[in-house]
């Protein structure tokens, strides 16, 4: 090795030391969620807030949502004082908010590590995964379809990166397996490659209801009847339906008092109005139709209120991302929904972009700082989306992780104990001097600032002289580097062979095609 390189490799060892030091050994906790210290950002007065739910509730009775194809869903709201016509289901004004107001406001989801169990509600914001795409660029740069070695890896670095408080649900789709088999291994690989909360399946409610079995063996005889281990999305088809699948799922988990989140999935132009305050009307409709149905089949159970709108381009008909309107979406639902009294879910990192460039970065920021200042309590899609949700991008994962360390710091609020006034250091360094050297910048120094793991501070020659490497590359190496030394969270040997068996068995019973 020449003494250049043997330089580099000193620098570089004693840098990605600290690196690890500060991300704790790449699976410490930073926090198990973040917890707000500072006031809400509301852009919707109490006065608009009062027009839309007034509005949402003239949909709900007037126009009606669709219930397609559950007779048993549309025998519930009847027996419950909901007018079914048809599959078309007509809610006398303020029935679905007085079945609302029965959910809890806030819940725990235990994960296996109690330790990472995360609180839902309230001022907490728990940071998930991205969701469902079919695609992955893996750390080659390569735009593929996702495999189950994908969904295992995506898995173990969620895992590691303390900027993520949960293992998501379908972090990439792994179409080498078949459909009616695959929920199975995918459930598997969260409880076993990772301890932090996870997502259960909603593709059927055969396949919700394997997720509260092998949950149930994970947990142990009895912790599920009596605590909430599982956060499941259900989409509405909007505009203003729900579909037999869906509402299959739904039905699986709020009988297992199991928590669902509620989700309006909007295009706005296209899934509902262009305009913002018809987009919140028509969500606050669809979601309060979802969580009375949820309270009706099982009161109590717990539910978040999801929104999910995006704008779109009226030339091309492509969704948009990191624009205004859906941030005035989302702040206008986060309203909506703690003056319904339940959680929120929404936002995340999202972009349009095809790789990681400047686009997927403002993009990613214009969605993930209105979650925070909005008080979003779940957040899914926070790290790793690209595409606009077709792919599932290795690098982009690290990166926008290493963002979310970033948001406890600016939720935490100005520190105004002693050591934050710092008037000591003040007295004792005086006029004309610097602190650098003052007893309470010594003491403070090591966490005093928040400081990127990926992001590069050196000097232009520095960086030159060191490759010239930029952050996808970067985050790339550090992907490599976790995945090579990963070690998985201990599970009991006994409950691991109970799990395996069970997915032997139904993957014996299942078919290996839907048709």
């Amino acid at each position: 090795m020449s003494e250049v390189a043997e330089k580099r490799s000193r620098r570089g060892g004693g840098r990605d030391a600290r690196r690890t030091l500060r991300s704790g050994g790449a699976t410490q906790l930073s926090t198990p969620y973040l917890v707000r210290h500072v006031p809400l950002y509301e852009m919707l007065s109490d006065e608009g807030a009062e027009i839309i739910e007034n509005n949402a509730e003239t949909i709900l009775e007037e126009i009606g949502i669709e219930f397609k194809d559950d007779p048993e869903a549309l025998d519930i709201l009847r027996e419950h004082g909901a007018d079914v016509q048809g599959q078309r289901v007509h809610f006398p004004r303020g029935l679905c908010r007085e079945y609302c107001q029965k959910a809890p406001s806030e819940f725990t989801q235990h994960a296996r590590n109690p330790a990472r169990s995360v609180e839902i509600g309230g001022n907490r914001t728990v940071f998930a995964p991205v969701y469902g795409p079919p695609f992955i660029r893996d750390l080659d740069n390569e735009r593929r379809y996702a495999t189950i070695e994908d969904f295992r890896n995506l898995v173990k670095l969620i895992y590691m990166l303390p900027g993520l408080h949960h293992s998501g649900g379908t972090v990439c789709e792994p179409v080498d397996l078949p459909v009616p088999k695959r929920h199975l291994e995918m459930l598997y690989t969260h409880m076993k490659y990772s301890d932090k909360p996870f997502m259960g399946s909603v593709t059927a409610a055969s396949r919700a209801q394997d997720t509260v079995d092998m949950a149930k063996v994970l947990f142990g005889d009895g912790f599920l009847d009596e605590n909430n281990v599982l956060v499941s999305l259900i989409n509405a088809n909007s505009p203003m339906t729900w579909d037999d699948t869906m509402l299959g799922a739904l039905k699986v988990y709020a009988r297992h008092g199991q928590a669902v989140i509620i989700s309006p999935f909007i295009l706005a132009g296209a899934m509902s109005p262009v305009s913002v305050a018809g987009t919140l009307a028509q969500t606050l409709a669809e979601a309060m139709s979802g969580i009375a149905f949820a309270q009706m089949v099982r009161q109590g159970a717990p539910v978040i209120f999801g929104s999910f709108a995006s704008s779109m381009s009226m030339q091309t008909g492509a969704p948009t991302f990191g624009t205004p309107e859906p941030a005035l979406v989302l702040n206008g639902c986060a309203k909506l929904a703690r003056r319904l009294g339940v959680p929120f879910r929404s936002g995340g990192s999202l972009t349009a972009a095809k790789t990681v460039d400047a686009q997927a970065a403002y993009e990613s920021t214009h969605t993930i700082m209105p979650s925070v200042t909005s008080g979003v309590n779940f957040v899914l899609h926070s790290a790793g989306w690209m595409e606009g949700g077709l792919v599932s991008d290795f690098r982009k994962l690290l990166l926008d992780a290493d963002q979310l360390t970033m948001m406890q710091r600016m939720v935490g609020g100005i520190d105004l104990s002693e050591n934050g006034q710092a008037m000591d250091a003040i007295r004792e360094t005086g006029p004309g001097q610097h602190f650098l050297g003052s007893s309470h910048t010594q003491a403070n120094f090591e966490d005093a600032f928040w400081r990127s793991d990926l992001a590069d501070y050196t000097t232009f020659e520095q960086w030159s002289s060191e490759g010239a490497v930029e952050s996808a590359k970067r985050a790339e190496n550090r992907a490599r580097t976790m995945l090579n030394n990963y070690e998985a969270p201990a599970i009991d040997p006994a409950i691991d062979e109970a799990l395996i068996a069970f997915k032997a068995k139904r993957m014996e019973e299942l078919p290996d095609s839907e048709y």
